[in-house]
């Protein structure tokens, strides 16, 4: 009896990646091993670029509330340090928000630390 293989299904599931790996560069996109890997490997960044993202705006975050502090003649650390003192749980991303599209407002916050 011959062997029996789901061709079908197996050829919609290499069509499905290498319609995911359109664009790539060379091989990348029509050579099934070296696009099946380079798929593979992209699922993987993107996996640890989720978080990486989390940590570059909390790092941007940061800078954006320093340069705003600096202009009133505080540091961040002195100014994260007088809002805990303050009672003022105000997160960073709202913070820095404040910094650049509402001076008037981080300026009473950095005030409000001060004293």
């Amino acid at each position: 009896m011959p062997r029996s293989v789901n061709h079908v299904a197996s050829r919609a599931k290499r069509k499905r990646i290498l319609k995911l790996t359109r664009g790539y560069f060379g091989a990348r996109k029509n050579v099934w091993t070296v696009a099946k890997n380079t798929w593979e490997k992209g699922l993987t960044y993107a996996f640890r670029d989720r978080r990486n993202k989390k940590r570059n705006f909390r790092a941007l975050w940061i800078q954006r509330i320093n340069a705003g502090a600096r202009i009133e003649g505080l540091s961040y650390s002195r100014l994260m340090g007088g809002l805990k003192e303050a009672g003022i749980e105000i997160n960073r991303k709202v913070l820095a928000d404040l910094a650049m599209n509402n001076p008037e407002a981080f300026k009473a916050i950095i005030a409000k630390a001060k004293k």
